[in-house]
């Protein structure tokens, strides 16, 4: 599909360059290098990726570049890798988000921690993605897909995040909890769920980067799965929640405003999936830089400018 197209029917602009990280440019062997969180430290830009070993478990390694784009500098050993003997690190980290919270003076990294039991939200924090602070599992299994907000809500933490058990996992949503310390948190409160049928979000859903504070309420950028005959397709969407209740959604894209469409979207270790962890706003400029996985194979970068995404909502 030409580049004219493409627009045509998304928001987001693919980079010439991708895939921009690949397996192949990690300084050690590893099987597929995707879902990166992103951040912003010392002017530069920060990816916490998830790296696939060749036994098929994952940890969580930085690259480091001055723009964002190319030439990037992958730290030789991983940041966040199960410990030994941890029963609920042992099959790997996953997924990762990051956000930076003032209030603590660091960064707040959240991922998926995979083990017997299941998948369950790992909390660790950081102030230079350099050394880490475990503070270990804050959601029981099933649990996944999970950030916090940068800062309180009425007093209080905000934590989305996708539960599955005792909720049903026919077609997971998503769900936020809140909490005064970070570490006990109230029981799960529904924001959206998947839409019925064969909307592009009827399978499962859950949330992409982490939410970015608006003017018009909380840009909730997410991820939703099809079910087809031949496996799920992953897509990108958009939604608006309230600065003072995200509990309350106030618009929701109708359409996905990206998908999988180019051939390091749709042939990888999970087809044609696009899986957004990171995202950069330029305030300036207004761009916004969407940070994904490609079909769980690479990491690949797509730009948009805020107020589109946020018209799109609206309409």
């Amino acid at each position: 599909m030409n580049q004219s197209a493409t627009q045509a029917r998304e928001l987001f602009v693919r980079h010439g360059s991708n895939p921009i990280l690949t397996a192949d440019d990690w300084p050690y062997p590893a099987n597929v290098v995707f879902n990166p969180a992103a951040a912003i430290v010392d002017g530069e830009t920060v990816l916490l990726t998830r790296v696939e070993d060749l036994r098929g478990i994952s940890h969580l390694t930085v690259a480091r570049s001055s723009n964002g784009v190319d030439a990037w500098r992958v730290a030789d050993e991983p940041l966040l890798a199960p410990a030994p003997g941890v029963k609920s690190e042992e099959w790997g980290f996953e997924d990762p988000r990051t956000v930076w919270v003032e209030e603590l003076d660091r960064f707040v990294i959240t991922c998926t921690a995979y083990g017997p039991a299941g998948p369950a939200v790992y909390l660790a924090t950081t102030k230079d993605f350099v050394s880490v602070e475990r503070h270990g599992i804050v959601m029981n299994p099933d649990d996944k897909n999970a950030a916090i907000l940068p800062e309180r809500v009425n007093g209080k933490w905000v934590l989305f995040h996708r539960p599955t058990t005792g909720f049903g996992t026919a077609h997971p949503g998503i769900c936020l909890s809140r909490s005064t310390d970070l570490a006990s948190w109230s029981p799960p409160e529904r924001v959206m769920q998947t839409r019925p049928g064969a909307w592009w979000d009827s399978m499962r859903i859950g949330i992409g980067p982490p939410l970015l504070k608006t003017e018009r309420g909380w840009l909730l950028i997410y991820h939703g799965v099809k079910q087809t005959v031949v496996g799920g397709i992953y897509r990108v969407g958009a939604a608006l929640l309230d600065l003072d209740d995200p509990a309350r959604v106030l618009g929701r894209s109708s359409n996905w405003i990206m998908g999988p469409l180019e051939p390091y979207e749709r042939t990888g270790d999970v087809p044609n999936a696009v899986f957004p962890c990171g995202l950069i706003h330029d305030s300036h400029s207004g761009e916004l830089r969407l940070y994904y996985g490609a079909a769980d194979t690479s990491i690949c970068l797509a730009t948009a400018q805020i107020d589109d995404v946020l018209e799109a909502i609206e309409r």
